[in-house]
């Protein structure tokens, strides 16, 4: 027989004993995983290549406890199949063979919704041939002397199905938008054929009204921009870092959509630190490359400050003239920059809501990138969408909203998704906690110990100088300053520099730190009254730490875990469940899930999606969609 290491979930491991035992069986440890017999260790993270499995594992220990086994895609990590448990052989055993990457052009098709949800035991579930049951979870059965498992799903009436992992794309977990539980179907019954053939024909009459959409779209006249000049090519190999698989074909479909002579109009989503803004920068410089300008709209003047920082220094060697407008420049600075936006002479212009005033005017504007959208109100988007009749249009999001989400995946938007995470980001550790002096005293001395920062996120004006008080008391002698969006500018931006180069330990903030922050050093965040705040919220916050190839952690304060309600209890579950790298279209889902749609979809639209669920009805219209545009 051969030796054999067998890992389990809740299994207690020790990391340096996992090592030991990877090194002995012959296993070669590197930073990066490519071939059968590899495997990495980053932070709580192993990723181990088995020699007699088609796909390397990630495994996730928290506590020395192994938390989740999941099979990976080796060129986009994106998870395959989740496990109970895994054995490992020794590389001595068999050959070891290389692994044939597939080339990027294969990766070009894959749609996002199908690897947008989980399935865990006790939710309810479609399969495309049997309708809505509630998965049990996995039995392992003999079957033809071997051992195969299988997805349990119970029907109506206690009958149940087992699904085999080939029959695994058939199944969804079921996502409606209103917060009642669906009626289960029968295993015989014919409910759910009618309920598909009627979801079918709502589709056919919702997909004829998308088509005129979309030809609507395609028959805008806008401009054509030229092929990428040397220049280009210049800036792109410049940038620092090795850029993902998702960044490189989400720049081909942006700089795709520029060439065409419809206007663009494209979400770009991907989670924090996931490299979107280097996606803008070259549309960017693609667009100034034709003589026209680019606006950048971003919600807080702290992200306009690093988004022109990070363009003036990418594009410092070259005539490109980079300016910021917000509310941290002098009347006579604003004036001088909206006079040379008029007269052409600024080619990229980043800023807040200031960039939407009536007093703004562009020479030629021939590209507008939108920085979490979200976070602007009603009256500026109507302001956004006087702007873009003729314009091609980027957004930027790692969560989106749901009417964004819901006109992107229908066809009424293009989408980029980035997924793939940066080699070294780790996932970051979540904690629900009731507020307790001693645990919070413990998480701020252990990151400053390895000479971190923290944040202290409390998002109440009134109070926060009281609270930062009582935070300043716990840890004697640590550098603390407050930060919100009363303070003066001045005053807010001396305070916000001195937290980036490292000379304060502890910034106690409202959520204004809550979009494109990046500071590497600061990896632990405290968010008090975490039940009051939003699931996207929640997760934009959490997404400022994480940033190096360090542990972070993320707690969330409430004051008495009793008297949560249960919509609460939801929320908190959710931003805890997707705590792994890449969650950002999963919030996105799940929000627009527990929040419902309102009128997004219309009335009968929702009825349809009820029956059968979001996700078959989604298929169901991609499929009229195709059938029609094939019959014209």
């Amino acid at each position: 027989m051969f030796d054999s290491l067998k890992l389990y979930l809740n299994e207690t491991v020790d990391s340096d004993g996992l090592v030991r035992i990877l090194d002995g069986y012959g296993y070669s440890r590197c930073r990066k995983v490519s071939e059968c017999g590899d495997y990495s260790l980053l932070g709580e993270t192993v990723i181990i290549y088995p020699v007699t499995f088609e796909y390397p594992v990630r495994i996730y220990l928290s506590g020395e406890k192994v938390r989740s086994i999941k099979s990976i895609d080796l060129i986009s990590f994106k998870r395959i199949m989740d496990h109970k448990g895994v054995i490992i052989l020794p590389v001595s055993t068999l050959r070891r063979t290389k692994l044939k990457k597939r080339p990027l052009a294969l990766e070009m098709g894959e749609q996002p919704i199908d690897s947008f949800v989980d399935i865990e035991p006790g939710d309810f579930v479609v399969h495309i041939d049997y309708g809505i049951g509630k998965y049990l979870g996995m039995q392992r059965i003999r079957r033809d002397g071997s051992l195969k498992d299988y997805f349990v799903i119970e029907y109506k009436g206690g009958d149940k199905l087992f699904a085999e992992s080939k029959d695994l794309h058939k199944l969804q977990r079921y996502i409606s938008f209103h917060r009642k539980p669906p009626r289960l179907n029968r295993l015989k019954g014919k409910r759910w054929q009618a309920a598909k053939k009627r979801a079918s024909k709502g589709a056919a009459r919702t997909a004829r009204d998308l088509l005129s959409l979309q030809v609507a779209r395609e028959s805008a006249e806008g401009y054509a921009f030229g092929a990428d000049t040397d220049w280009q090519k210049d800036v792109e190999e410049a940038f620092p870092y090795k850029e993902t698989p998702d960044q490189l074909k989400a720049t081909i479909e942006v700089k795709r959509d520029m060439e065409k002579k419809r206007p663009m109009d494209r979400l770009l989503c991907g989670d924090v630190g996931y490299g979107k803004t280097e996606v803008a920068l070259r549309a960017a410089f693609k667009a100034v490359m034709d003589g026209k300008q680019v606006a950048l709209l971003v919600p807080t003047t702290i992200l306009a400050e690093q988004h022109a920082e990070t363009f003036t220094k990418r594009l410092k060697d070259l005539p490109v003239n980079v300016q910021m407008l917000n509310r941290f420049r002098t009347q006579a600075e604003q004036q001088r920059i909206l006079r040379d936006l008029k007269e052409g002479k600024v080619d990229v212009v980043i800023g807040t809501h200031r960039l939407l005033s009536g007093d703004v005017a562009f020479k030629d504007l021939g590209l507008l990138i939108i920085d979490e959208e979200q976070r602007f109100g009603v009256r500026h988007k109507d302001r956004i969408k006087r702007m873009r009749v003729d314009v091609d249009i980027l957004t930027l999001t790692a969560t989106p909203i749901p009417r964004t989400l819901y006109l992107s995946l229908m066809g009424g938007k293009d989408i980029s998704v980035i997924e793939t995470p940066p080699l070294e980001r780790l996932p970051i550790r979540t904690e629900i906690i009731e507020y307790d002096k001693v645990l919070i005293k413990e998480a701020i001395k252990k990151e400053l110990a390895r000479q971190g920062q923290v944040y202290y996120v409390h998002n109440r004006v009134e109070t926060i100088d009281r609270v930062a008080g009582e935070v300043s008391k716990l840890v004697p002698g640590a550098r603390l300053m407050v930060g919100h969006g009363q303070m003066s500018s001045k005053t807010l931006e001396k305070t916000m520099l001195r937290f980036i180069k490292g000379e304060v330990d502890i910034l106690v903030c409202t959520t204004i730190i809550e979009s494109g922050i990046d500071i590497p050093r600061a990896n632990t965040m405290i968010i008090d009254d975490a039940d009051r705040f939003g699931l996207a919220d929640l997760y934009q916050l959490r997404g400022r730490i994480g940033r190096l190839d360090r542990k972070a952690y993320a707690y969330l304060v409430v004051r008495d875990m009793t008297t949560l309600t249960h919509e609460v209890q939801r929320r908190l579950s959710a931003i805890k469940k997707y705590h792994e790298l890449g969650s950002g279209f999963k919030i996105a889902m799940r929000d627009l899930e527990m929040r419902g749609a309102g009128n997004i979809l219309g009335v009968e639209q929702s009825g349809f999606i009820d029956q059968v669920g979001f996700d078959l009805y989604c298929r169901l219209l991609k499929e009229e969609i195709a059938g029609m545009k094939g019959g014209k």
